[in-house]
Parts: C-alpha cells; structure tokens; sequence
C-alpha cells in the first residue's frame, strides 16, 4: 500500500462475540501492519470514514486507532493523518554502540552532533572516569537518527585525552572512532531505566510532551579495567526497546 494513498483494509467483525468491537478493529490492523500489507508510512483512514465503512460509533473507531498509538505501532501526525509508524527497533543488551546496531540491522544510523566542548569535568563524572578531579573532559551530545527518524540523544564525556574529534563523531559511533585510536572497549557497567521526557527532549525527538522515554547510563572500561567513557543515553520507547535472554540457574 502507497503512503500517498489510502486504500480501506479489509476488517471483519463479529457483532456476537464478547470481544470488544474495538479490540477486534485494533488486531485486524495490528494483524496488516504484521504481516506487512500495511507497511510503515502507510496511511489510514480516519475515524469519521473507518466508523462509517465499518458500520460503528466515532469513539469505537476512535479508540481502535487510539490502542494502536499507545502501542508505538500507529502515529497522528498533524495535516497528514494515520499512519503506521516506522519499525521499532529492539536492541538486546550488549556491549555495543547504537550505531553499530542500527547498521547490523539494515537501518541508516545518521548523527548530529549538539554539543562539543573541553572543560573541567564534575566530581561524579572524573569520579566514574578515575581521572583527577577537575582534569579536562570533552562532553559530546548527539542526536542519532535510524532512517533519518529521530531516535535517541546521546551525551558521553571522555577523557581528552583519548576523545575522537568532531568530525569523526558525526560521522561514526563512538567506539568505532575509539577503535581507529587502538582502544577497545572490554566490559561495562549499566543501568536502564524509563522517565518521562522533557520539553527539550520532547522538541529534540519530536515526540509529544512528556512522552514516555527509555535511558541508559553506562560507564565502559577496555581491557585493563581503565574507564573509557560516561554516557547517558535517553531512547524514544515509541520506537526502541531493550530485549535480553535469562537462563535459569
């Protein structure tokens, strides 16, 4: 199905079954978006038009789209419409860069670079970096882009010592550019957690006000056990999750 066009999907309902009509509205279009007869981009018809096809009130049709949107699987975009949103990416948890993932995967990771600056690091940030409290830190916040959607903004501090410059951070991940420079990251230590965004995050990431948000703090180390870098990474959780494998004890 074209993004220019709206072609009206074929959705059966079965007016006797306990089921919700618009629960069953909700997997019929979920079931489409799946199987990639709806692909993203693709538009939707709006409520008013679906709850007359479907033969249903506005705030069924309504809240059918509306369960789609929570879900991250639908977007409403001002002077646009419906449409289904882009593919989420699940990422597992490793030792990897954002940029290196998204390529692995068949995405486009694409960077822009919001702030580069050398100054005296914060006792938290030499402390986590074990340098010498006040000693130059360059401080990088990204913004990266999948497919040019936005997708996470990202601030590492580094020594500047070991610190790729400017240019080589808008154009690669930042362990790539460390691995042009002999160093290696070895293991890392992380917690992930969930907020709810900021305007200025909300803006960055167009997504709307105090939208829900996935983070990330990492302190990586190379081979030696020596810190490499402090990052605090903040995920739009529309279009990003997290996934890890358990084994039983």
């Amino acid at each position: 199905m074209s993004s220019d066009s709206i072609t009206p999907l074929r959705i059966d309902l079965d007016r006797s079954s306990p089921i919700p009509l618009y629960h069953q509205m909700a997997k019929a279009i979920e079931k489409s978006i799946e199987t990639g007869e709806l692909a993203p981009g693709a538009r939707l018809e709006n409520e008013i038009a679906l709850a007359g096809r479907l033969r249903v009130s506005r705030p069924t049709a309504r809240r059918a789209l509306h369960e789609l949107v929570e879900l991250g699987m639908l977007v409403r975009k001002r002077g646009v419409g419906t449409q289904v949103a882009p593919v989420r990416v699940r990422r597992k948890v490793g030792l990897t860069s954002l940029f290196d993932d998204l390529a692995d995967s068949g995405r486009t990771p694409t960077t822009k670079v919001l702030e580069y600056s050398v100054g005296p690091g914060a006792a938290e940030v030499t402390n986590a970096l074990e340098i010498p409290l006040e000693a130059e830190v360059v401080t990088v916040q990204r913004l990266r882009y999948a497919d040019g959607e936005p997708l996470s903004v990202m601030v590492n501090q580094l020594s500047l010592e070991i610190a790729p410059s400017y240019e080589e951070l808008a154009e690669l991940g930042l362990y790539a550019a460390l691995r042009t420079r002999g160093i290696e990251v070895h293991m890392a230590q992380q917690q992930i957690g969930a907020r709810t965004a900021t305007a200025a995050e909300a803006r960055i990431l167009e997504e709307k006000p105090k939208a829900a948000l996935l983070t990330m703090e990492r302190t990586a180390y190379d081979s030696a056990g020596r810190p490499i870098e402090h990052g605090f990474h903040v995920y739009r959780a529309s279009r990003y999750s997290f996934s890890t494998t358990l084994f039983a004890q």
